[in-house]
């Protein structure tokens, strides 16, 4: 498997608090779906695909929030490819909370993102030999 890759690293501001005074869940799952797209255009690349073609966000297929979210912390959201398909590309993300020099795994997340055409139906992402069957 191939090492993570850091797609997004944030701090989390007052403005984003639920009413219990913790990271609202809707806003990891913006940051979630941001730094998978970002790692999938990134993985499309280095497999030869254009970076240029647009992908959408078709599933997300598991989120799990293990602790919560506090202002302040400094959150990582590392991404590994999961699954790569003709016309899709499955990110797995690993949101990882740095607060006093302790980091937690909070969040995990698998997001399923599909390249699409001029006319919204699906294309490919790479050469057919980069594929998996």
């Amino acid at each position: 498997m191939a090492e993570p890759y850091t797609a997004i690293q944030i701090v989390m501001m007052p403005r984003d608090t639920n009413p219990h005074g913790t990271i609202f869940g809707g806003v990891i799952l913006s940051y979630i779906d941001m730094a998978g797209a970002t790692a999938a255009r990134r993985e499309i690349a280095l497999l030869g695909g254009s970076a240029s073609t647009p992908i959408v966000t078709v599933a997300l297929n598991r989120v799990e929030f293990k602790q919560p979210v506090l202002v302040g912390d400094v959150v990582r959201f590392e991404t590994t490819v999961t699954r790569l398909g003709r016309t899709s590309i499955t990110m797995h993300v690993c949101v990882i909370a740095e607060r006093g020099g302790m980091e937690s795994h909070v969040t995990d997340a698998e997001v399923v993102y599909v390249g699409v055409d001029a006319n919204r139906k699906p294309t490919p992402l790479v050469p057919t030999a980069t594929v998996a069957p």
